[in-house]
């Protein structure tokens, strides 16, 4: 694998140079002594304005980002990928970048490079991402320009940050919730309470994701500011066509939710605004949202010019309020001279201008190293433990041995937590799968979430992120759907375009699949959709003991895991599918993913005269296919993948080449399944050993699963519809 540097100069060439005018990351006039925090902020008056050193500080980073943004324009065709600078920005993200500590965190949104200016981020570092070269030290030219992470010791941590607006609210809340668990819980220590800021632009509010994650910050009092920068435009969308109110006026409806308004263009007012939120959220513990007016000053990206859609007075309007001339004029009251002035804007124009052409000169990525980083490394490799502990003759159903799995974890990982929608104390989950767990545990570590799929899969990032192993459940496979922003966006891609900084340890349980009933809504399979997600891993056990095991290895695992789990197979109540009830693995049972089970042999008699068939399945398909081979004795071998993701294809591949004939088994409806996907691969890597096309079994392609039973079973495959099929491949 690759390794990412930051490749900085040595300190003779930057270091000194810029402490000498940034003042390093000292504070002065930072906190309250008195401790007189107001929920109601009526203290904020009360700050003392920042020095005159701070503002100076501001201007020459202000003229930084001035002239960072001036030498992209200037050299487009060089910095051609799409990019979004901070101009019209910089004072109110400057302030926030200078009051945060290193064990802070936060969330630039992609166009915060003023923000990264102030946590002490050097423009050279910014512009390798810019120009996506191998040593950009966020994603190695993966992501683009100002989509940063980061765990570097000496500044705030950042996870991942992707381009879908809005969807950084509830992975950062995610993170502001682990905090408060390690605090509750002293799994940590740090030098003061850490804060968290989501950055985010007003027209992102409307998203739906961003009210679920307010809801829960503000319900849980997390300890995380919402920094709304509202420059009045959303690409071309003005505010007045897009939304009824302000972030401000928005956030009025969520109890719990402090709120403030600032002039984000004004240097002194946007750090006493911070200062006082900053400080107040260290000690309070509770959330706010910070409502800070700011001109859009340059285009909205690179690639979309602010010509195309706004007009000349609009823009004249928005240069009124630029911050750099405000501050310049409370610089002069200070009593600073303009020729200090003019001579720091013209020492960062230069400084600019070196640091883009030596992030020009950098070397691009090794096109080999494209696959790096997908996932990071799992310590589970190999089957270890007693699958069958001697002497134990009782057997568990599938959903007992999830449930002790989950017990256990919880047991051995005091940064392991479980939520989700009815999974405590109450009830134990729809299907009792954590019935007794919040009793044993307590409201803190197993506990009932709203009804909101996107905030209880997306918070995984920012759990995750700051050390925890979050377990999460979401009801039905039908619901998962609502989530699936938070799943492709934010989980799939965060171990990949972070260069291996931020996997996302998490367990995502999901019951699955259709009997007795259940309804459109109740029934469905999403294997497929799933499975189509790059960056996750997939398991789909059939018996209780594989449930166990794959659980425990989830656990161990540092990547993202959906445990895919038939309710059917629970409890065993569907007929034929008592098999699924096991004695219950010891509790040091591991089962690596992505090795597949035989769990019905063909004889060898029957393979040599060519009269035998392999059924590739897993969940329900497992016990369809082990019935209806019970017509044909000593012919079918029944593969159980177990993972779809990794998928054990040399299992696969070598049992279809010893048979020749090939059934891939699935309860989805077919068209376009992960099923057929299989059955394709399966043709390829075999083709001169088959004696017949592949062929695949699954659902008829309804958009639902009916709720009368008898049109659920003429929808489903059986073990009669298998039985059949095998007879016809058999007289092939």
């Amino acid at each position: 694998m690759s390794t990412i540097t930051s490749n900085m100069q040595k300190p003779s060439l930057y270091s000194f140079i810029r402490a000498a005018s940034l003042l390093g990351k000292n504070r002065t006039q930072k906190g309250n002594a008195d401790n007189n925090f107001q929920p109601n902020l009526e203290g904020l008056s009360l700050r003392p304005m920042p020095s005159k050193e701070i503002l100076l500080k501001a201007y020459r980073l202000m003229m930084t980002a001035r002239a960072m943004a001036d030498i992209y324009e200037a050299n487009r065709p060089i910095c051609k990928y799409v990019h979004s600078t901070s101009r019209g920005h910089e004072a109110i993200q400057l302030a926030t970048g200078f009051l945060l500590e290193p064990h802070d965190w936060a969330s630039p949104y992609y166009r915060d490079e003023s923000m990264m200016l102030g946590m002490g981020w050097r423009p050279y570092e910014m512009m390798l991402q810019l120009l996506a070269k191998a040593d950009d030290p966020f994603t190695g030219g993966r992501a683009y320009y100002n989509h940063p992470n980061s765990r570097r010791e000496q500044l705030p941590k950042i996870i991942h940050q992707s381009s879908a607006t809005g969807m950084q609210v509830i992975p950062t809340t995610g993170v502001a919730q682990g905090l408060e668990y390690i605090e509750k819980h002293n799994l940590n220590t740090y030098p003061s309470p850490p804060v968290v800021v989501c950055s985010l632009g007003d027209g992102s509010v409307t998203e739906g994701e961003v009210s679920e994650a307010l809801s829960f910050a503000a319900l849980h009092s997390l300890p995380i500011i919402y920094l709304v920068q509202d420059n009045d435009w959303g690409i071309s969308v003005s505010s007045d066509e897009a939304r009824t109110n302000d972030a401000f006026e928005y956030a009025a409806g969520f109890k719990g939710l402090e709120r403030v308004r600032v002039d984000g263009s004004n240097f002194e007012d946007a750090y006493k605004t911070m200062e006082y939120t900053i400080d107040w959220v260290r000690k309070e513990r509770k959330p706010i949202l910070v409502h800070a007016k700011v001109p859009l000053l340059g285009h909205h990206t690179s690639g979309v010019r602010k010509e195309w859609y706004r007009t000349p007075e609009d823009l004249a309007k928005h240069a009124k309020n630029d911050p750099a001339p405000k501050l310049r004029e409370q610089l002069l009251r200070r009593g600073v001279s303009v020729a200090t002035l003019e001579k720091i804007e013209e020492e960062e124009k230069e400084f600019v201008a070196r640091e883009f052409a030596a992030a020009v000169a950098a070397p691009e990525p090794d096109p080999t190293t494209v696959n790096d980083w997908v996932f990071v490394p799992t310590p589970v490799t190999k089957e270890t433990g007693i699958r069958t502990p001697e002497g134990k003759t009782e057997k568990t159903v599938m959903v007992d041995a999830a449930l002790h799995a989950v017990e256990e974890i919880l047991q051995d990982f005091p940064e392991a937590l479980f939520y989700g929608q009815d999974v405590g104390r109450r009830l134990g989950g729809v299907f009792r799968e954590a019935a007794t767990l919040a009793e044993q545990f307590g409201d803190d570590r197993v506990f009932n979430t709203a009804i909101q799929e996107a905030y209880i899969i997306g918070s995984t990032v920012g759990m995750s992120a700051v050390g925890l192993k979050p377990i999460v459940e979401v009801q039905f496979a039908d619901y998962v759907f609502p989530g699936l922003n938070q799943l492709i966006t934010e989980i799939s891609k965060s171990c990949y375009l972070s260069c291996g900084k931020f996997p996302v340890n998490c367990i995502l349980r999901v019951p699955i699949g259709a009997y007795g009933g259940g309804g459109p809504y109740h029934s469905g399979s999403v294997e497929s959709i799933l499975a189509n997600v790059k960056g996750i891993k997939i398991a789909y056990p059939s018996n209780a003991a594989d449930m166990k095991g794959l659980m425990k290895a989830a656990s161990l695992d540092p990547n993202p895991v959906i445990m895919l789990e038939h309710k059917g197979l629970y409890w065993s109540k569907v007929p034929g599918t008592n098999e699924a009830m096991m004695v219950e693995p010891d509790r040091d049972y591991v089962l690596p993913f992505g090795k597949g089970n035989i769990v019905l042999q063909a004889t060898d008699d029957k393979v040599d005269e060519g009269s035998s068939l392999c059924i590739i399945t897993y969940g329900m398909g497992v016990y369809w296919a082990k019935a209806a081979a019970k017509n044909f004795p000593g012919a079918i071998e029944v593969v159980d993948l177990r993972t779809l993701f990794p998928l054990d294809e040399a299992l696969v591949m070598d049992t279809v080449r010893r048979h020749g004939k090939c059934l891939v088994l699935t309860e989805e409806q077919l068209n376009n399944s992960f099923a057929e996907a299989l059955a394709c691969r399966i043709s390829q890597q075999c083709f001169t050993h088959l004696d017949a096309p592949v062929q695949t079994m699954g659902a008829l392609n309804l958009p639902a699963v009916p709720m009368n039973t008898g049109l659920e079973a003429a929808m489903l495959p059986s073990a009669e519809k298998v039985a059949n099929k095998i007879a016809e491949m058999l007289a092939w």
